[in-house]
């Protein structure tokens, strides 16, 4: 299905359509919220959720909603013509879209204008820097004279431009009074610096009109990245970021799962999607050690969904590619828990994944993994679960065995590795052998 066809009804695994009728109560309400962010890290759902929003809003009818990819804008680098050019095609007819185009030439054209001018000036000054020393002087003098002619044409227009604004806003009002706007810019944490930038002086000083609504759906992480690029790092960007933004919302990583007790969204989603998928069905690998696994991979790297969805990909190409699956529901259990394993990180840490095909293995990047930094000293009957890989694992390591080398109950350990090949005719401890043999499948050499 179409991402921009998606409701709630066909699909709300993180329980997100409360927090999106939210949302559409504030853009209905009589306050200044405009522009509103719904911030989220890459790869957390953001433009599904908009999607489900603006579909769920839609229902209504009383807003003309629009839908912008300012990504897909970036390479054309005219914020404004992006927004405007949007704004035409919900117009009901080519005579409205005329007028309104015309209305709104005289401001695009002093912002091209603009841009062109201080274009010649630096290119006249470049120009200077490459010619010798004995022209320098009249160059200059010739330089200055067309910077002046650019600067006194500047500050015409600009005396023009506070008119053409005007014109452009009242257009905008008159729209608006039939039929309020609400414009969602997604992906505006993907672009580049300058245009990001743009895009936000844009909306502030162009369409602060009445009836016209911003909705901005991004990481403002990555958005004062994109500040203190443009401005530099002594800018408080967060400061510079409030003067434009007026509300935020933020995606919760977690999920109520209506047993007294919240989820992380990422297990969740997990969970979903292997249970959905064809190529695992059977498989049961939203239970026992595997989810275990995969959960504390998930918390100690704070995946994304979007990374979730990596992992599970990868799982369904082992399933797919391998000879001997390890991960049938009947395989035994020390097989299946470091399968999973390795194919997470091979999804996810490339490099450690390679360093144990090349047993050069770093015993620091498997706790890593896995959120352990050493072994319990006192385990008190069976070890903890991930402390146990990561000995299995260190155990044949290149680098910092010694952090998952255990110096008390050193037959307990032993012991329990043991206990996870019952059953299965394995006589070695190169444990990292069946990490090896899963990304063996993956790299399909």
């Amino acid at each position: 299905m179409d991402i921009t066809d998606l409701t709630f009804d066909e699909r709300d695994e993180f329980k997100r359509k409360s927090i999106a009728e939210k949302a559409i109560s504030l853009l209905h309400a009589e306050i200044d919220i405009s522009p509103m962010v719904i911030d989220g890290s890459w790869g957390t759902g953001k433009t599904e959720f908009c999607h489900k929003l603006i579909n769920l809003m839609q229902g209504n009818d009383t807003h003309h909603l629009i839908y912008i990819d300012a990504f897909k804008a970036d390479h054309a680098d005219e914020p404004l013509m992006t927004v405007l050019a949007e704004v035409i095609k919900v117009l009901p007819d080519e005579n409205s879209k005329q007028s309104f185009i015309k209305k709104a030439l005289p401001t695009v054209r002093y912002g091209l204008k603009t841009i062109a001018k201080a274009g010649v000036s630096h290119l006249l000054r470049q120009d200077i820097a490459d010619v010798a020393d004995d022209f320098d002087k009249e160059i200059q003098k010739t330089a200055d004279k067309a910077i002046d002619a650019t600067v006194e044409a500047v500050l015409k227009d600009h005396v023009k431009a506070d008119k053409n604004l005007k014109a452009l806003q009242a257009a905008l009002k008159e729209i608006t009074a039939v039929k309020p706007i609400v414009l969602f810019i997604d992906e505006l944490d993907r672009c580049r610096p300058n245009f990001a930038v743009d895009m936000l002086e844009i909306i502030k000083h162009t369409f602060d009109v009445e009836g016209v609504k911003f909705v901005l759906i991004t990481n403002t992480q990555q958005l004062k990245a994109s500040i203190n690029h443009c401005y530099g790092q002594s800018v408080d960007a967060q400061r510079y970021l409030d003067k434009f933004v007026k509300f935020t919302i933020t995606l919760p990583e977690t999920v109520d799962t209506n047993a007294h007790r919240e989820s992380i969204a990422a297990i969740e989603h997990y969970k979903n999607l292997v249970i959905s998928s064809h190529v695992l069905e059977g498989l049961k690998l939203f239970e026992c050690g595997s989810i275990r696994t995969i959960e504390k991979i998930i918390i100690a790297n704070r995946l994304s969904l979007r990374e979730v969805e990596t992992v599970v990909r990868h799982i369904e190409v082992y399933v797919t590619l391998a000879q001997s699956n390890n991960l049938q529901s009947n395989t035994v259990f020390g097989y299946k828990v470091l399968t999973i394993l390795a194919i997470a990180i091979y999804s996810i840490q490339p490099e450690v994944a390679l360093s144990i095909l090349q047993k050069r293995l770093d015993a620091k990047d498997i706790g890593n993994c896995l959120g352990i930094s050493s072994l319990s000293n006192n385990i008190q009957g069976r070890p903890d679960e991930q402390e146990l890989i990561c000995y299995m694992l260190g155990y044949t390591a290149l680098h910092n065995k010694e952090h998952f080398t255990p110096t008390e109950d050193v037959d307990v350990w032993k012991e329990e590795s043991a206990q996870y090949f019952r059953g299965s005719y394995w006589r070695t401890d190169d444990f990292a052998s069946i990490c090896v043999e899963a990304i063996q499948t993956l790299t399909m050499c």
